[in-house]
């Protein structure tokens, strides 16, 4: 008589399953916890409620058109920079992996000091440095790629680890047998390596542009409208700090959960396994 099992997981492999005393611990964990939760949300909203946030005044805002029609305006901006700078922060990642990964040293030695400096350095300082630089030499960016560019470089920087950690996990073995019939190490990432490489990490692209628009909110350092600019505006027109920012963190939520929703789809789609 023959039974199946199943495989096990990444998570079964690297963490026990929790027995009946530590599952009841658990769940008395996550009951505390939720009350302590509950009491937070509970004192803020007394807290707005003494301060007067909970105002109409503070709210009555948000029921008019123009106001959700400036908001719209700025989330096609927050967009706009979003999808530009993925695209440029794909291509970039990419050719920094394939210059890290070509055997040649002194190329692969420029390429891991360009992406460890774009990892390291933050993306707010790379702004400033489009802000000032340029215009000291003389050249005027529009503010789109003062904001663009320097979200681009730093995302660079990761997606190129992204793409090499991909290129690792294909098996040695499909590179040898590439070699051994005649390929060429080109045409062997080209051809073999490189396919299953981004198959392995396109949900990891995707979240990325997770960051990437967390990235855009330091748009008023060159007065780009985006989303939180916008809101900056709506604050000061009607004196309305923390309803506006409230809202605007839940569009933001939003907008990140719905990225990380389209990781796990497409990984599912792929056949990918997103460890959780």
């Amino acid at each position: 008589m023959s039974t199946s099992r199943t495989a096990p997981s990444m998570r079964d492999a690297l963490y026990e399953a929790p027995g009946p005393r530590m599952r009841r611990k658990i769940r008395i964990g996550t009951a505390v916890a939720g009350a302590l939760v509950l009491l937070a949300v509970a004192a803020i909203v007394r807290q707005f409620w003494v301060t007067g946030q909970l105002a109409p005044r503070y709210w009555s805002l948000f029921l008019q058109w123009t106001t959700w029609r400036f908001l719209g305006q700025g989330l096609l901006g927050t967009v706009a920079v979003a999808l530009t700078a993925g695209a440029i922060a794909l291509v970039l990642g990419l050719a920094l992996m394939l210059g890290r990964t070509s055997g040649v040293r002194p190329l692969a030695a420029v390429c891991r000091v360009i992406t460890d400096f774009f990892r390291g350095v933050p993306s707010l300082l790379l702004i400033y440095f489009f802000f000032f630089v340029p215009a000291q030499l003389g050249m005027k960016l529009p503010s789109f790629w003062m904001l663009t560019l320097p979200v681009a470089l730093a995302a660079s920087g990761v997606l190129a680890e992204v793409f090499r950690a991909g290129v690792n996990a294909v098996p040695r073995g499909q590179v040898e047998a590439g070699l051994s019939i005649g390929l060429s190490s080109a045409k062997v990432m080209r051809r073999i390596v490189l396919p299953q490489a981004v198959r392995y990490v396109i949900p990891s692209l995707i979240a990325q542009l997770v960051v990437v628009v967390k990235d855009t909110t330091v748009a008023y350092v060159v007065s780009y409208p985006d989303l939180m600019q916008n809101a900056r505006v709506l604050i000061t027109s009607y004196d309305a700090l923390v309803s506006m920012y409230l809202v605007i963190a839940v569009i933001y939520i939003l907008i990140n959960y719905a990225i990380n929703r389209a990781s796990v789809y497409v990984a599912n789609r792929t056949g990918v396994k997103i460890i959780r």
